[in-house]
């Protein structure tokens, strides 16, 4: 049994005062939050660092020094005896604010938030029935790696191990009866999708891809077995497959949810359902096509809480954060943000609406689909099946006395030809784009047929944008980069002599890739005077593009560069992303 006799004796300090005479809390913010907490209650630490007088990790460091005790830093949960940590029920974790991290020395370590708190050591010890020693740790790091030890992707995936290995052993012993009747036609599909285990599988593989943070799920029927791939900071990684014989009732189950046609089997459908999980609310957006071996199934997650359309954190450069929020600030005009499919265009989008968003502002969105739901923007889908599309709705915009508007995607002529007039009687037209890189979308739009003087007049800035992974925090490490790889990067020597480059070694925090995340890397293009003269002479890519280079915009291996040359991903992300691009 733990003794608190010593942290008792302790606790009779004051901890406010103990924060000052180590000079981590300055002596006249002390009043202030002793004024708060007399007010809504609750410990210091806590009010120190809702009023941000401290940080999480401070606290928790300086209450193990007052308290004599050890601190521990659970930012790699690979530190956590998992299995361990699991015996203990997670109601009790979450309750406390504790975790069990592991066995030394014949005691259970725990980290607690509050170790003085004696109904939790004596409940925790007599569920474990095990001498215990208390650590102290941040709650914020508790609850991350408690979400992480009871809610993991790995559990998810046990569970569908489980599910694939009781369906391989039925088949082993016999025909179980719902492959029977299906293979004997006894049954239809739709009563095979809601069986227990097509169920199960369905609604395990969307956790697991959540808490995975994938971004989309692919179900691709093969000859003899069906894979299974989620897309993880844009790279596909392999699940854990379902027999065979499931294929068909899982693509059922999918279609129910997706208020599909299950009997059409011939021709690509579209759908969207809603899931609840991890205590919030997911759109999935689903599209069918049929293959040779049936129909593959590609599930796009589309999790709001898992995007920030903050346009400070979206992660441009400074000075190129300025020159974002001066185009957005013209009053008409045209900004194009292009760039193949998955590499955040959207999401630039919508944090430059929320950063126009203003009740003096009439902003009106036509999107195929709408990914995120806005508050107080008007947002039109597309609907080809009724001929609702791009031009028909830009037509009816423009009697709607906008303000602002936002196209989805400049997919045709005519789509341009709308925008260019709704940017030449005083709109701001945001629309993304399809092309490698900046200059190359001028020479799109030419090639489309929209007359130069036209786009000189009203295209204000082409930005484009790529992801790269994101190093993870936990297990990142320095590295030495060889000479062929700085010159790739157009890294010259003496800034590689000063610079520090790293890479994600691998934890479970990262399921051993070393990345965690991803972030944009940018190369701007603002048509201004000059690059005007050039579009207007048509100037070639080339020209146009090193016209942008002379006054100091970079392309996207710049940016890269600097997202390396920062600690932020590494050469072999910048080299996959912008080299490819160039």
């Amino acid at each position: 049994m733990y003794s608190t006799t010593a942290a008792k004796a302790k606790v009779d300090l004051l901890f406010g005062e103990f924060l000052v005479s180590k000079g981590l809390l300055d002596p006249g913010k002390l009043p202030e939050a002793l004024i708060e907490q007399r007010a809504h209650g609750g410990r210091l630490g806590e009010i120190l660092t809702r009023l941000e007088f401290l940080s999480d990790q401070d606290v928790a460091s300086a209450l193990a020094a007052y308290l004599s005790l050890e601190h521990i830093n659970l930012g790699d949960i690979s530190d956590i005896d998992v299995n361990l940590a699991r015996t203990l029920p997670e109601g009790i974790a979450r309750r406390f604010c504790l975790l069990v991290v592991e066995e030394r020395n014949n005691r259970i370590i725990v980290a607690m938030a509050d170790p003085l708190n004696v109904i939790a050591i004596d409940t925790i010890t007599l569920k474990l029935d095990r001498p215990i020693k208390p650590v102290v740790g941040s709650p914020k790091e508790i609850h991350h790696a408690i979400e992480l030890v009871y809610h993991g992707s790995d559990v998810e995936e046990q569970r569908l191990r489980d599910i694939v290995q009781l369906e391989a052993s039925e088949e082993e012993q016999q025909k179980d009866p719902l492959t029977k009747d299906l293979e004997e036609g006894n049954m239809d599909t739709e009563v095979a999708a809601t069986k227990a285990p097509v169920i199960r599988f369905v609604d395990l593989l969307l956790r697991q891809a959540v808490k995975s943070r994938a971004s989309d799920i692919h179900i691709e029927p093969q000859e003899n077995s069906v894979l299974i791939r989620i897309r993880v900071d844009g790279i596909l990684r392999e699940v854990v497959p379902p027999a065979k014989r499931m294929q068909t009732a899982i693509v059922a189950r999918i279609k129910i949810l997706s208020e599909m046609n299950i009997a059409e089997r011939r021709l690509p459908q579209d759908g969207r359902f809603k899931i609840k999980t991890a205590g919030r609310d997911v759109d999935v957006r689903v599209s069918v096509i049929p293959t040779i071996y049936g129909e593959k199934v590609v599930m796009r997650i589309l999790d709001a809480s898992g995007v920030s359309h903050d346009l400070e954190k979206l992660g441009f450069e400074p000075e190129l954060l300025e020159g974002f929020k001066a185009a957005l600030s013209q009053p008409h005009g045209i900004i194009v943000v292009t760039g193949p499919t998955g590499s955040g265009k959207s999401t630039t989008l919508y944090s430059a609406l929320n950063y126009l968003k203003d009740p003096t502002k009439n902003i009106t969105t036509v999107e195929d689909p709408v990914e995120y739901r806005l508050a107080g923007i008007n947002q039109i889908q597309v609907k080809p099946e009724i001929y609702l599309d791009f031009a028909m709705c830009l037509r009816a915009i423009l009697r709607q006395d906008p303000d602002i508007i936002l196209i989805g995607e400049i997919r045709d002529k005519e789509t341009v030809e709308i925008a260019i007039k709704a940017s030449l009687t005083g709109h701001l037209v945001l629309s993304t784009f399809h092309t490698n890189d900046a200059p190359s979308a001028i020479s799109r739009f030419v090639y489309m047929g929209i007359e130069p003087y036209l786009l000189a007049s009203t295209l204000n800035l082409v930005v484009a944008q790529r992801l790269v992974r994101r190093i993870c925090s936990r297990c990142k490490e320095p590295i030495k980069l060889n000479e062929e790889v700085l010159q790739r990067l157009e890294i010259p020597p003496e800034q590689a002599r000063d610079a520090v480059f790293y890479q994600g070694r691998g934890c479970k925090a990262c399921t051993g890739t070393g990345y965690v995340g991803r972030l944009p890397i940018f190369e701007f293009l603002p048509v201004d005077s000059d690059i005007s003269e050039k579009i207007i002479a048509s100037g070639s890519e080339n020209q146009i593009r090193a016209a942008a280079r002379q006054k100091g915009y970079g392309g996207l291996l710049k940016s890269g560069v600097s997202k390396l040359s920062q600690g932020l991903t590494t050469a072999e992300e910048v080299l996959r992303v912008a080299c490819s691009s160039i």
